[in-house]
C-alpha cells in the first residue's frame, strides 16, 4: 500500500524555522545588547556616584530596586567596579555589598540565560580553535571551579565572562553558585571603598585600595598560568618516543616485487 506523501510546508512553518534558526536567535541577542547598552548610555547609570538614589524611597526598597537596576547595567557591558562604588557611596559598605553582590547574580543568570538560549546553538560550533576548544572543556568539566576563578580574578569583563560561560556546558547552579561566592571579595572592597570616597586618606579607604591592587596583581598572575596551561592542553600531543626503524627486509620486499616473484616461479 502506497504512502501518502506529506505535505510541503507552507510559508508559515518556513518562516516560523527561518526565526528559530540558531542564526537568527544569535542576531536577535545581538540586536537586545545594543539595544540594552544605548538605553545605559542614554541614561547614564553613572549619575548616582553624584546625585545619589531619590531620597522618597524607604532603604530596603531603594536596595532592592538598585539591584534590579545593577543585574540590568551588567548585561548591557556596563562595569561593575562602577556600579559596586556608586552601591558603597549610595547605601554604605554593608547594605551596598548586599544589594551589589544581588545584582551580580542578577546579572550573570540573564547574561547567561541570554546566551544559552540565543547565542548557544549558533556559536557552539565556531569553537574549532585549539584554545577555545581548551577553554570550553575546562568550563564544561570543571564549572563551579573555572567560574569560581574567573570571579575571584579582577581583570576579567564580567558580562563577556557571562556570554563565554552560556555557549559553554556549565550547568546553572555551578555557574550561579560561583558567582555568588567568588565575587563576593572584590564587591566588597570596591563598595568599602565607595562608601569612604569623601576621605581618600582614611584607613579604611587605603586597606580597601590595597586590597584591590593586590587582586589584580595577583589576577594577572593567574591570569598569566592558566594562559600556559590552556595553550600547553590545545598543542598536539608529541610523540612518545622514536620511531622504530623499519626492518630491511620489508623495505627491500616493497621495493623488489618482480625478484620475489621470480623466487617463487623458481620454487615451483
Amino acid at each position: 500500500m502506497p504512502v501518502p506523501a506529506s505535505p510541503p510546508d507552507g510559508p508559515p512553518t518556513r518562516l516560523a524555522r527561518s526565526l528559530l534558526s540558531p542564526w537568527s536567535r544569535f542576531a536577535l541577542l545581538l540586536v537586545l545588547l545594543g539595544a540594552a547598552a544605548t538605553a545605559m548610555l542614554l541614561y547614564e547609570p553613572q549619575r548616582l556616584l553624584v546625585h545619589g538614589w531619590p531620597p522618597q524611597l524607604p532603604t530596603g526598597a531603594a536596595a532592592a530596586l538598585f539591584g534590579a537596576v545593577y543585574g540590568l547595567c551588567t548585561t548591557a557591558f556596563v562595569p561593575r567596579p562602577v556600579l559596586n562604588l556608586a552601591a558603597g557611596a549610595v547605601f554604605g559598605a554593608s547594605l551596598g555589598t548586599l544589594a551589589a553582590t544581588a545584582g551580580t547574580v542578577l546579572g550573570a543568570g540573564l547574561a547567561f540565560g541570554l546566551g544559552r538560549v540565543l547565542g548557544q546553538d549558533a556559536l557552539r560550533p565556531l569553537l574549532r580553535a585549539r584554545v577555545l576548544a581548551a577553554a570550553d572543556r575546562m568550563l564544561s568539566r570543571h564549572g563551579f571551579r573555572s567560574m569560581l576563578v574567573i570571579r575571584l580574578l579582577p581583570g576579567v569583563p564580567f558580562a563577556a565572562s557571562n556570554y563565554g560561560a552560556a555557549v559553554s556546558r556549565t550547568s546553572w547552579h555551578a555557574f550561579l553558585a560561583a558567582t555568588a561566592l567568588g565575587s563576593v571579595p572584590n564587591t566588597a572592597a570596591y563598595t568599602v571603598a565607595g562608601s569612604r570616597a569623601a576621605t581618600p586618606t582614611s584607613p579604611v579607604f587605603l586597606a580597601a585600595s590595597g586590597f584591590i591592587a593586590l587582586s589584580a596583581v595577583a589576577g594577572a598572575l593567574v591570569a598569566w598560568r592558566k594562559r600556559g596551561q590552556l595553550r600547553a592542553r590545545a598543542a598536539p600531543p608529541a610523540p612518545h618516543g622514536p620511531l622504530a626503524p623499519e626492518p630491511a627486509g620489508a623495505r627491500t620486499a616493497a621495493v623488489g616485487d618482480p625478484p620475489l616473484a621470480g623466487a617463487v616461479t623458481h620454487r615451483l
